[in-house]
This record gives structure tokens, sequence and C-alpha cells, in this order.
């Protein structure tokens, strides 16, 4: 059913006004042990959640909505392999993939554990091979370049998570393409030798059309280069369980790495996927990432509400998407190896919470899935910060940082912490009109030119804000922080009442681009609206110039 059908959503929405009208600097000031009461910690992440438009008030009624809507239950029955993606009729067990205990996980009466951890096994057995120089290519070289070929989360998560650790690489160097545009493909392989290079292409089904057009390019450039169909087994691997299109495109069986269909593509990098991961970093390093990951899995399931990390950011963001009526969300980690994680977030995020439909299939009455956005905090305060200081929309942040990294310049430390902790204040606290004028006056500025400038220089402030500390930016501290966005976003879904696993939404641009794709060659096919018939002919025209 509908969350706003509980009484604990109405008692909730009769507070959204009030809050609104409070200013986040007088909240601090009338409740001097706020900072202390609103923190909670696990795996390393310390979360301040202090600057945020609520109380104990609010959160105690968040965490009522939470057991109103049974989040308790949901969350049993992802993790104990019921077919929780309804849509589709699958289980949700990428938790499976990074459990450290042999406490069997069952689907259809079968224990899953076994057969992920010899899938693992044999990822681990390859990447050593590889890393060792035990594995050569086609022609006795050793491999210093791997390409890994794939699309949405058989890129998004393995790139991101290779970006974080980057500091820690000792295997060979690891690229990642997955745009169809082929300069992305040329632009990679231009500065590769195809003797040393390995291509490692992700696509579950060995259909899917952006990374079998990649791999295809990618094998022609092979053989041409080293003048021998046969090179392909030496030089391309696959993760995916199709091994009849596998085999057919030169693959050896042996060398294909599977995973299920309980594994959704966002929640993958844990599987398989995460191959150019264990290249780059070896099978230590990603036992590490997956205890970390394993490590918040428990606290998910363990930790009351209160101090629970996931439940934590997942009913603050409901507050702010349904009470407050803010539909964007800000991610802005500070450390410049967490780049990426913005993107992987957006579409763990919103591709598995933009959905308007309940699990029923009845329309939602109520808000969803944020707006999910971000870029490293400290480019961003010499970008998009101006409109979060002073812009008309409000857009709450998550400040991300790691205290610790291998490779750091100790002398910049204080500097980065020192600007990521001043944005969080200064959204919070804003710049009143005396203060402006009192600072202007205190430079000597004339008094009729203070007052023109003091309405370009207020800053309203009471803009809401998440930070976490990370301790060290470790494969574990990685694993964690991953593993806690992943129950958020599942928090959310389970309040709203809407399924997180399925992504139909992905579907239909699919479909129309493989007819306009053959309309482009010259095929007939079905006739489309006025606008696209005419980008169709225009597009026609310039392909045949070149």
């Amino acid at each position: 059913m509908s969350p706003t059908r509980h009484a604990s959503w109405q008692q909730l929405r009769a507070l959204a006004d009030t809050w609104r009208k409070k200013h986040l600097r007088q909240v601090f000031e009338h409740d001097p042990g706020r900072a202390a009461s609103m923190t909670a910690a696990a795996s390393g992440i310390h979360l301040d959640y202090s600057k945020n438009s609520l109380d104990s008030e609010v959160l105690a009624l968040l965490i009522e909505l939470a057991r109103d809507c049974d989040l308790a239950g949901q969350r049993e029955a992802m993790f104990s392999g019921q077919r929780y993606n309804l849509t589709e009729g699958r289980a949700v067990l990428h938790t499976a993939l990074r459990q450290q205990v042999d406490t069997p996980v069952k689907l259809d009466g079968e224990d899953v554990i076994p057969g992920v951890r010899e899938v693992r096994a044999r990822c681990y057995d390859f990447a050593e091979r590889v890393r060792s120089g035990a594995w050569r290519g086609h022609t006795g070289q050793t491999i210093t370049d791997v390409v890994n070929i794939g699309i949405g989360g058989s890129d998004l998560g393995p790139l991101m998570v290779c970006e974080a650790l980057s500091p820690l690489a000792d295997g060979p160097r690891v690229h990642f393409v997955s745009n169809v545009d082929g300069t992305h493909l040329s632009q990679t392989l231009r500065r590769l030798d195809a003797s040393r290079t390995l291509f490692v292409v992700a696509s579950k089904t060995f259909t899917t059309i952006e990374t079998l057009s990649n791999a295809r390019s990618a094998r022609a450039w092979l053989v041409e280069a080293l003048g021998s169909e046969t090179a392909v087994a030496r030089h391309f691997v696959a993760v995916s369980t199709n091994r009849e299109k596998v085999t057919a495109f030169g693959i050896d069986a042996e060398n294909m790495f599977g995973f299920w269909d309980w594994v959704g593509g966002r929640y993958s990098l844990w599987s398989a996927i995460g191959l150019p991961i264990m290249l780059s970093l070896g099978g230590a390093r990603f036992d590490e990432l997956l205890a970390g990951a394993a490590e918040m899995d428990e606290h998910f399931r363990a930790a009351p509400a209160e101090r629970n990390l996931p439940v934590l950011l997942g009913l603050i963001g409901i507050w702010y998407v349904n009470f407050q009526g803010y539909g964007s969300h800000l991610l802005a980690p500070y450390n410049n190896t967490l780049r990426r994680l913005p993107a992987w977030l957006q579409q763990l995020d919103m591709e598995s919470n933009g959905k308007s439909v309940h699990r029923d299939g009845s329309a939602t009455d109520h808000a969803t899935g944020p707006i999910v956005w971000g870029e490293p905090g400290i480019n961003g305060q010499h970008a998009y910060f101006q409109l979060l200081h002073q812009g008309s929309q409000i857009v709450p942040v998550d400040f991300i940082l790691a205290l610790a990294q291998r490779g750091q310049i100790d002398s910049h430390l204080p500097t980065l912490v020192a600007n990521c902790l001043a944005q969080s204040a200064a959204m919070m606290r804003g710049k009143t009109a005396d203060e402006v004028r009192a600072e202007l006056t205190a430079r000597g500025m004339a008094a009729a030119d203070v007052e023109t400038a003091i309405p370009h220089r207020v800053f309203p402030g009471n803009r809401p804000s998440n930070t976490l500390l990370i301790d060290n930016l470790s494969p574990h501290r990685l694993g964690a922080l991953l593993a806690l966005y992943e129950h958020k976003v599942f928090v959310q879904a389970a309040v709203w009442n809407i399924n997180a696993f399925d992504q139909w939404g992905v579907e239909l641009g699919k479909q129309l681009a493989s007819d306009i794709e053959n309309r482009l060659k010259g095929a007939d096919g079905k006739p489309y609206d006025a606008s696209t018939e005419a980008l169709i002919a225009l597009a026609a025209a310039g392909i045949g110039r070149h």
C-alpha cells in the first residue's frame, strides 16, 4: 500500500511547514548538544547528520514510518533469498557475493554460497596468472594493459573502484571503454600494444549492442595487429553466461566467468564483473573490499534504526524528497580518487528508484527517487557551489572525505579537510545582512556602497547536509561505503513501496534504437513522428558523407 496512508506520514507532513520556517543556525544555538547526539558510525565511517533540517521528533516519526512500511521484513526478504524482485521473479542476493561466513543462503532450496566462491576462485586464479606473467599473449608477451568493454553496471562499478583504489594498483594498467562512439575505443587503443593487451568483454547475455560493437572492433584491431584469428583466445576473456555466443566470438569457454540472474547490473561489481579490479589490485585486496561491504551488510541488518547508517541516510532523504520538496541530491566527494563515485551512485539510485508505480502496479501518490548528481567537491566550489549557496533551489548534500589514503601529500591534507568542513558550515550558517554590513564597513567601504552590495553578498544558509568522514580510503572502507549507499537506496524503495531491482525504463529506447539504426543503414522500418523522421533523414545524409 502507499506509505501516505500511514499516520506517521501524515504527522510528518504536519511538521514539514514548521521546519521550513526554522533556520539551522538558530537550531544549533538552541541545542548545544545537537552535534554530539546526531552522529553515528560503522566500519570506519563517521556520519554527522546534525546539519539537517530535522530533530529527534522528526527522526522518531521517520523511523516509525519505516516500521509502518515493514522495512525490517523487506530487508530480511532480500537477504534471505526470497524473490523480492517481483516483476522479474528473481531473488536479490548481491549481499551473498560478499558474505564472509559459511551460513547457507538458499534459493529454491539450493545454497548459492559454494557457487559464488567457485566462480571467485576461478577469477582469482586467472587474475593472478595475468599479474604474475604466467598468462601470456599470442606472441609470448606478458600483459601490461587490460581493456574492460562493458556499459552500465558492467562499467561504472569496476571503473569507480579501480579509480578509487588506484594508489594501491600493482597489476596491469586497466582501461574502460563503454561508449559506442568509436572515438572512445580508438583513443584508448592508440596508446596500447596489441601483443600486451587483454580485453575483458562484460555482458551477461553477450548481446548488449554497445558492448558487442566495441568488442568486435577491438577484435578486428587485434587480429590486424597480430595477423592471426587464433590470437583472440589469448587476448579476450568474457564475463558472461552465454557460452555459445562467447565461443563463437573466439573466446575459450574456460575463460568465461559467469554470474547469476539474482545479481543486478548496478550491484554486480562484487561478482565476476569485478574481474578488472582483481587484475589491477589482486585477490587479497578484492577480499578486503568484500569484507568491508559484508561488515556494512551486518550493520544494516543488526544496528538499531537510530544508529543505523543506511537507515538514517535513507530516511533523511525521504524527509527532503517527500516533505520538503527537494528533488535533487548532491554527492560531493573531496578525495580526487572518488571522482567517479557520483556517477556510480547516480545509476544505483536513479535506475533503482526512478519509478512511479508501487510494487502492486498502482500509481504512486508521492514523489520517489531524486535526481542524483555530483563531482569532486573541491572543484565544485569553483563551479556549481554558487547555486548551492545562493541559488533559488535547495539541494541537500552528502560531503564525503577520507582522512588518509596512500600517495597523499600530507601537507595538502589540512587544506582539503578545511575546505570540506567550511563548505558544510557555510551552507548551514549562511551570512546575514548585518554580518555583511559589518564586514564591508570594517574594510572602509562607503556606506552607500555597502548598502548596494549587501543583497548580492548575503547567503541565506539553512542548506542541509550530511558529512561522512572515513578514517582511511582502504579497500575495506570503500566496500563499506558502497554497501552503505546500496542499502540507503533499498531503505527508500522499501518505504516508497516500489521495486528497486528492475529497470524497464531502459528498454524502450533500446528497442527504438535498433529500428532506427536499421533505417539509417537503408532498411525499411516503421514510421515515426515528424521530428524524428526529419532527424533520421538529416543524420542519414550526414552519415552518407563519411
